[in-house]
């Protein structure tokens, strides 16, 4: 069987979303049932028209019940929409004053 690559559509991103940590920076153990769901992603797939000012790879903040779960090849993504991305991470001299 060939590998099987996803090309969003429209204005969808795919994202690889990052895990919420386990344990406080002070130390505390959170549960599962506390957590919340993670609103923080690695773009690695993009639809041709989503919008210029995200890239693959870029790590992005999106509205946090947005997208659509899928599964490929074992892996979870998100399949959002590029207008609910509400910020990515920049080095802080990329930032126009």
């Amino acid at each position: 069987m060939k590998d099987i690559k996803i090309q969003p559509l429209q204005d969808f991103v795919m994202l690889e979303a990052v895990e919420v940590a386990d344990v406080t920076s002070g130390g505390i153990f959170i549960p599962d049932s506390a957590k919340k769901r993670p609103a923080e992603g690695i773009i690695v797939a993009k639809a041709a028209d989503a919008s210029d000012e995200i890239a693959i790879g870029d790590r992005v903040i999106y509205k946090e019940y947005s997208g659509t779960k899928i599964k490929l090849e074992g892996e979870t993504y998100l399949l959002v929409p590029s207008g609910d991305l509400l910020a990515k991470y920049v080095e802080a001299d990329q930032i126009p004053e």
